[in-house]
């Protein structure tokens, strides 16, 4: 039977990757104009795929603003396809809130030139994230297209069923053999007469379930085919009695297929085989720098920044919007597919770290401003000169030991709560700027009698804050008479300890804990691993002759100090490494390898928070891990994807079966190499591990019986593409001409990360809520009349109208609260929750301090799908499955203004 062959003109174009944005988007400008040039000829070239992602326009109008109209007037006549996507985003490096946002804006901006096409396409992502088939199908989005992850082990045709973790499934139509292989269309005759009967088409269109096949026609940064439709006209002419070929769209070439309603195999999970193409599993570590800073930014604008601008929403402040947009287009525009795989140039990479820079400092900049507009309005009774405010962005009260940098007039004063009772602190770092901070100018009155303290310190301080009202804010005050300080010590002994732990500290660094609640403990924790990397910037792979050495071969310098509070190890190594490849193979070990081991614990508090810094100027083409040993022998890891928990197999069993008995058919090997979100976890039905990872956030498990969690911290290498690594052998993904030595990362560089140890059942532990509050740090924001200066900027006195505490709402229940912020296209707020745990349902009651006028569930496109029953002003959100999330809007009544 004759085949429908759908030519799909299209370019799939990377903003950057070997070249750097500036010249990608010199080319757009050229290409794209052509584009539109042979739209509008009306000779039958009458469609063109601009790559899903509506970036490619904001891009070329900056330039060519005169086009607006022709490409409105495209795209209303379905001429050029567009959206939905903002950038072609990676989606499991990508935090879920970064990908809705990412399609939110696409979707709006596409709306304005007249409309989307409504297809998850994702020619290029390295693996599909388990969380997607919900995110698609609350965007209204029933179909997806995609190239990798998926092999023929797994389904037989190319179109099938993909369900998601929580259950929601969608339609799958695959590329699999990629998004170029109609490119190269030959003009010779002869060779045009065998070209759609060799490979990859005779492969490819057997497994089709219908008699439709597609046919993209594009190349990576690639302009139209301008005789495309000769070309079409002639193989038509060849291939009459077997394929029937017309210009057609991924829209029309899906709904063909639906028409003969095909019975579609069904797939589920994560999407990350690499049998038929690459997925470039530990691109997760790629730059490990530049992976710390996207972790960094991603916790801060969702876990920080917005809940701040949300709380001073409530208090009648103006959202900035706008600013908001511009920071979220930065990260959208870094989390392009190539860009946060971070397998771009050296040069390229420069553009990525001053995307994260721009974001930082205006998100840091803007939350300063915003915290010091709400501190200064307060209303305090005390009638102290030296405020601190307490903000916390969790969902709910909170109370424990919080650190602050501050400018101190006096090491010993008083800090007072709300209510006037006494809080202690510790100081852990002291600076004298008094020149530096009273030698500013730019006093507004200077006739204003204000304290002006004799000397000046910037401080590092811990201090016990309790009763943290939910997404609010108390008012500390700081009484120069008197002292809560509690000084720090050092110890001479080698245990620190607080109600949840006794920490050991060997000889070698290790680390014995004694987990009280459980009385289990965990021998030889946190050791330090440093070994080859014979990778790229897509894939770290391990030397043939590789050389592994261990903390604990080294006897390093072990220091403790403590207070009432706090107590803090810094355990320092002076690891002797092999300093390339080649010594790593002759297993010589010639060369330093400073690493600085620091951890706290605070009272009362489960976590143990650690860094790591390292002296990596002199060693080349190494990974360095820190492994957990939970001595929980485990066949699957809990973590967490975009929404909700996944657990996966810690050896892909049948994969690797499949790959020993074939590996000239695998593209890469089936290592079970993964990422999380906020945390990986290992546990039994009485107790387990759990951590959390600040920078890099890639895991394996290992060891004998799969009971050790090793953590990456971060990889180093060389070469943009390498060919024939040891986990992905044959050709190099990259260009092999491209030298990264930034990726060396030749520099002192610093990796956070936190672990806390439980002693009940996953579930019974809410491990997801208290990761999310560890990376939802409480922030402080100082007032002091002689710090209103040049130094922070000066700013006009205002009236005093606030109360000394505050909070929007509070949640019980079990739920997570993924992100608050305003509504993008209405006055009130949007709420998304999400169930942390595995495979239990959840619920949460919300609690609001204003009066609420309107309570919805929406969707991702932030439009009603019922209204929410409103009782004494809180609602409730029952009976939320497994790695479901829910979109709540809400309006309060009477809003303040300033």
């Amino acid at each position: 039977m004759m085949k429908k062959v759908h030519v799909v003109p299209h370019t799939h174009w990377d903003r950057e990757w070997y070249f750097t944005t500036s010249r990608s988007k010199v080319y757009l400008m050229h290409d794209f104009k052509r584009v539109i040039e042979l739209l509008e000829d009306e000779n039958g070239y009458d469609s063109f795929l601009l790559d899903g992602q509506a970036s490619l326009l904001d891009d070329y109008l900056k330039w060519r603003p005169q086009d607006k109209h022709r490409i409105e007037s495209l795209v209303k006549k379905g001429k050029l396809i567009i959206g939905p996507w903002y950038t072609q985003t990676d989606q499991l490096v990508i935090s879920g809130e970064s990908i809705i946002r990412n399609m939110q804006y696409g979707m709006r901006i596409c709306s304005e030139f007249g409309g989307y096409m409504p297809v998850g396409y994702v020619p290029d992502s390295f693996g599909q994230s388990s969380s997607m088939p919900q995110i698609y199908l609350e965007f209204g989005i029933k179909d997806t297209m995609f190239w990798r992850g998926v092999s023929d082990d797994e389904v037989k045709k190319t179109e099938y069923r993909w369900k998601g973790e929580d259950g929601s499934t969608v339609n799958v139509f695959q590329i699999p053999s990629g998004y170029y292989i109609g490119g190269a269309i030959p003009e010779d005759s002869q060779e045009l007469a065998t070209y759609l009967k060799q490979d990859p088409f005779r492969k490819t269109w057997a497994r089709s379930s219908t008699n439709h096949v597609f046919f993209p026609n594009g190349f990576d940064q690639a302009p139209p085919r301008e005789n495309l439709l000769e070309l079409i006209a002639r193989m038509n002419e060849l291939y009459k009695d077997e394929f029937e070929l017309e210009i057609s769209t991924i829209e029309n070439y899906i709904n063909a297929i639906k028409n003969e309603n095909p019975d579609l195999e069904e797939i589920s999970g994560e999407l990350i085989n690499g049998k038929l193409m690459r997925i470039h599993k530990t691109i997760f570590s790629s730059r490990s720098d530049l992976k710390q800073l996207n972790t960094q930014t991603q916790n801060y604008l969702v876990n920080i920044m917005e809940p701040i601008l949300s709380i001073s929403m409530s208090l009648g402040f103006e959202y900035p919007v706008e600013t908001v947009r511009e920071i979220w287009k930065l990260m959208f525009e870094n989390a392009a597919h190539d860009s946060i795989g971070s397998c771009v140039s050296d040069s390229a990479n420069e553009d990525i770290y001053m995307r994260y820079k721009q974001i930082r400092d205006i998100s840091e900049n803007l939350i300063e401003l915003t915290m010091r507009n709400i501190s200064m309005r307060i209303d305090n009774f005390s009638g102290k000169e030296i405020t601190l405010t307490v903000f916390n962005t969790f969902n709910k009260s909170r109370s424990g030991i919080i650190e602050a940098d501050v400018y101190l007039p006096q090491e010993d004063f008083r800090i007072l709560d709300q209510q006037g009772m006494e809080i202690p602190y510790t100081i852990l770092e002291l600076v004298d700027q008094t020149k530096y901070v009273l030698n500013q100018g730019n006093i507004l009155n200077p006739s204003k009698k204000i304290y002006i303290p004799e000397k000046v310190y910037k401080a590092k301080i811990a201090l016990e804050s309790s009763n943290l009202p939910g997404l609010g804010y108390n008012q500390l005050t700081l009484d120069l008479n008197g002292s809560t300080h509690k000084k720090i010590k050092q110890k001479s002994t080698n245990v620190i300890e607080n109600t949840y732990y006794k920490i050991t500290v060997n000889n070698n660094g290790s680390l014995d804990i004694l987990d009280k609640k459980s009385n289990v403990t965990y021998k030889n924790q946190v050791i330090i691993e440093d070994n080859g990397d014979d990778g790229d910037s897509f894939n770290y792979s391990p030397p043939v002759n590789d050389l592994v050495v261990y903390s604990t071969d080294f006897s390093p310098t072990i220091t403790i100090k403590e207070s009432d509070i706090v107590s803090m190890v810094c355990i320092d190594f002076e690891m002797l490494v092999p300093k390339n490849l080649q010594e790593r193979s002759q297993r010589k070990c010639t060369t330093l390898l400073p690493i600085t081991l620091n951890l706290t614990i605070k009272k009362d508090s489960p976590v143990i928070d650690f860094s790591l810094q390292v002296d990596n100027t002199l060693v080349d083409s190494h990974r360095v891990c820190v492994s957990f040993d939970t001595s929980i022998a485990s066949k699957f890891s809990t973590a967490d994807h975009q929404f909700g928990v996944i657990k996966r197999p810690v050896l892909f069993e049948k994969e690797m079966n499949l790959w020993e008995q074939n590996k000239n058919s695998w593209s890469e090997q089936p290592i079970a190499i993964e990422t999380c979100q906020t945390f990986v976890t290992l546990s039994d039905e009485n107790k387990g591990v759990a951590v959390v990872p600040k920078g890099v956030r890639e895991y394996e498990i290992i060891g004998d019986d799969y009971s050790i969690i090793r953590l990456t911290i971060f990889r180093t290498y060389g070469f943009m593409g390498k060919e024939n690594l040891m986990y992905r052998p044959g050709r190099a993904s990259g260009e092999t001409t491209i030298k990264t030595p930034d990726a060396q990362c030749h520099k002192h560089m610093t990796y956070s990360f936190s672990v806390f140890y439980y002693s009940e059942s996953f579930n019974s532990s809410n491990v997801a809520e208290l990761a999310k509050q560890i990376l939802s740090p409480v922030q402080v924001y100082q007032i002091a009349d002689f710090l209103n200066s040049r130094l922070i900027f000066t700013l006009s006195d205002v009236d005093k109208t606030l109360p000394v505490t505050f909070s929007m709402l509070e949640t019980s229940g079990d739920l997570i609260l993924s992100v608050i912020k305003k509504a993008e296209e209405r006055p009130g707020y949007i709420l998304r929750f999400y169930n942390g745990k595995y495979k239990q349902i959840s619920h949460s009651t919300i609690k609001f301090k204003h009066k609420i006028k309107l309570a919805e569930k929406v969707n991702l496109q932030e439009h009603c799908l019922d209204n929410l029953d409103i009782f004494n002003n809180s609602i409730e959100i029952k009976g939320i499955d497994h790695a479901k999330f829910v979109t709540i809007y809400i309006e309060f009544e009477n809003q303040l203004t300033h």
